[in-house]
């Protein structure tokens, strides 16, 4: 199973941890579909990982939209015939607690986060097990080579009161990979989740150039520091490889320690 001839999607690829898990893949030699809403960081950075090579594909996908979705896939077939590995990771935020969040972002948000990521995962899944059965694999060779990474957050076991359709979100991502890693372990295809803490990305900017807020996020933090999106993506990498063959229905978070923590830590 050379690395040269796995296809990988990685939804949200164009920036942030998608961007990062899209370059990883190329570095481990995958072929790679950045799907992004954002058509000018998605299209420089399949030319960054060798789009002129035929070794990476921007699609404009809006993840919630089922044609959007067919044609996500339609266009991955006909650049590299295949998929093998799907990065679940485009979504959203939309401000609001209990009693202050509009419907219309409520909605928003599960389009995104939650609907898109069954109507991908999905597509995938129709097309990994299309190719399995037309290839006749056995199930512990394809343990091997196919998987479905969702990506959650320590916020689908932890909670932010005005971050509620997120958090909601990535409580019901986490259900949806284990109901999705029982339905397709018989076949050989794995399914898990990465949970991030607080990582350096846009959603963090604000959060990067306030002190005091950084002060609060890193006294939750035992190991002291923000993560960077190479680390999610070392843990997505992982999981899409061979050596995580025995691994599905599990979440990972990636968080520095803050799950593990009971008093606000002293590193801060």
């Amino acid at each position: 199973m050379p690395s040269s001839d796995r296809v990988a999607i990685v939804t949200g690829g164009a920036n942030g941890i998608g961007r990062a898990c899209a370059r990883r893949f190329a570095e481990d030699g995958l072929k790679v579909v950045i799907a992004d809403r954002d058509r000018e960081s998605g299209k420089a950075l399949a030319e960054e990982l060798g789009a002129a090579k035929e070794r990476a594909l921007f699609v404009d996908c809006d993840v919630s939209d089922k044609l959007s979705v067919a044609n996500l896939m339609a266009e991955t077939r006909s650049a590299f015939d295949r998929l093998d590995v799907l990065v679940n990771n485009a979504g959203i935020i939309a401000k609001g607690d209990v009693l202050t969040l509009e419907v219309d972002d409520f909605d928003r948000v599960l389009a995104v986060n939650l609907r898109g990521a069954f109507l991908v995962a999905r597509a995938a899944a129709r097309q990994i097990v299309d190719q399995i059965e037309a290839d006749d694999e056995r199930p512990d060779d394809c343990r091997r080579r196919y998987a479905i990474i969702n990506m959650s957050s320590v916020n689908a076991v932890v909670a932010i009161p005005d971050q509620l359709a997120y958090c909601a979100t990535k409580g019901a991502m986490n259900q949806m990979t284990k109901s999705m890693a029982l339905a397709l372990a018989a076949r050989g295809v794995r399914v898990n989740a990465v949970g991030p803490g607080s990582i350096n990305t846009d959603v963090l900017k604000a959060v990067l150039d306030d002190r005091k807020a950084m002060g609060k996020v890193l006294s939750r933090t035992p190991v002291g520091k923000i993560g960077d999106p190479d680390e999610i993506a070392g843990v997505v990498a992982f999981l899409a490889s061979k050596d995580a063959s025995y691994i599905t229905g599990e979440c990972i978070y990636a968080d520095g320690g803050r799950l593990a923590l009971n008093y606000l830590s002293s590193s801060a």
